[in-house]
């Protein structure tokens, strides 16, 4: 199994997530899993009680986990955003970008390589939940 990428400096959560329907169902969940597809937004009411979100990744290419996880963040979730499932070297940068600070790739990701990626780039093009500015906005003030 490929241990956990933590991009976080508290304690990690070690509490297994369980689907969404049954944290819906349960009250003392504190670990939710959400598969592609389904609504975080049903989640809103009770981020107060969710230490982490797990958003699976079926394959690199499905992009329904980035709006999940802006969503979460838009609303307020401050706890762990961790994605898992077919995540790539490639996309960690933009998974920081939505506000995942957690990962649990299929295949390991070299920790050289991860951090050369994440610094390829010195301006983003789009603003999302990591705050940073736009180059077009910089260009503008």
């Amino acid at each position: 199994m490929v241990e956990v990428i933590r991009f976080r400096d508290d304690e990690a959560h070690e509490e297994p997530a369980v689907s969404l329907d049954a944290f819906l169902d349960q009250s003392n969940a504190t670990a939710v899993r959400v598969e592609a597809g389904e609504d975080v937004r049903l989640l809103l009411p009770l981020l107060d009680r969710i230490s982490l979100v797990e958003i699976d990744f079926p394959v690199f290419g499905d992009g329904r986990g980035y709006s999940a996880a802006q969503i979460l963040r838009e609303a307020g979730y401050t706890g762990e955003l961790r994605a898992s499932g077919d995540v790539l070297v490639d996309q960690v940068a933009y998974l920081r970008r939505c506000g995942f600070d957690a990962l649990v790739p299929d295949c390991p990701i070299d920790p050289q390589v991860m951090d050369k990626a994440m610094r390829r780039y010195a301006h983003v093009y789009q603003g999302t939940s990591d705050g940073r500015s736009p180059i077009w906005r910089l260009r503008h003030e």
